[in-house]
Formats: structure tokens, sequence, C-alpha cells
């Protein structure tokens, strides 16, 4: 193979690639989806090293009393001792992205114990994460008790 040959192949491949590489960037839904599953499978695991890695530093959850927790207090009241939690499934998930800025909106369903007494919720939640340093976190989160009719 000539020179010219080579360099033609060389610059397929990287154009190629490069075709490959916007194509997965200029379609952030599925990656979004794909941590709030992840995140969603660590919160019923109690799996504290991942939350700390899909939460932000500066995260901030609402929960269906009104209650806010910061990453740390989200992540000491999931990691201690009184929660069990049986059943953590999402549904209807819809992903709006704009610029750097995720916003997931759709229904949660959870049950389990809490210091020895079952609970259960049906929920709407709305999650925004960010991109920033090339990796998406949840920077806060939102859950409801939709009203019933």
């Amino acid at each position: 193979m000539t020179l010219r040959p080579r360099l033609v192949a060389v610059l397929f491949f990287a154009s190629a690639s490069l075709l490959v590489a916007q194509k997965k960037s200029s379609d952030p839904s599925k990656a979004v989806l794909a941590l709030e599953s992840k995140w969603n499978d660590a919160y019923r695991r109690g799996d504290i090293d991942a939350l700390n890695v899909l939460l932000a530093d500066d995260f901030i959850i609402t929960v269906e009393d009104g209650t806010t927790y910061s990453k740390s207090g989200y992540i000491s009241r999931l990691g201690g001792p009184g929660q069990h939690v049986e059943l953590s499934k999402m549904a209807d998930l819809r992903v709006r992205v704009r610029g750097n800025v995720a916003v997931v909106t759709g229904e949660y369903h959870e049950k389990g114990t809490l210091n020895g007494k079952p609970y259960e919720y049906h929920d709407r939640l709305t999650d925004v994460w960010v991109n920033g340093d090339g990796r998406w976190q949840v920077i806060a989160s939102h859950y409801s008790i939709p009203v019933k009719e």
C-alpha cells in the first residue's frame, strides 16, 4: 500500500470514529436514562460508593413530605440500619435536554420498611442532571405524591 491510499484509509477511519463520537454526544438522553437506572439500582442496594459518584456534591432532594436532604443527608439516611428498600421502580421516564442540563420526569414506586414500619410510595419525580467535566451528575431531585381525583 502506498502512502496515499494509506492516508485515505486513516482519514476515513478517523472521520468514521468522529461521527460515531458525535452521534453519542449528540443524544445524551440515553446516557441520562442509563444513569437514572444506575442510581435507582444503587439506591435499592444501598450502594454508597455508586451514589457518591452519581450525586453532585451540592445535590438536594425533596421527598414526599416536603423534607429536603443534602447529598450527605440523603446517603446517611439510606445507609442507616433503619431503612430497607424492597422495591424501587421507575416508569414512563421522559428526558428533556438543553445544553449541559437534562430534566427527567416520570413515575416512581417504592416499597420497604423504615424503622420497622412498612411504607409504600407512588410518586411523580423530577430529576435534574448536569454535565460538567465530561460526566453527568444529578444535582436536584423532587418527589411528590400525585393528587388522587
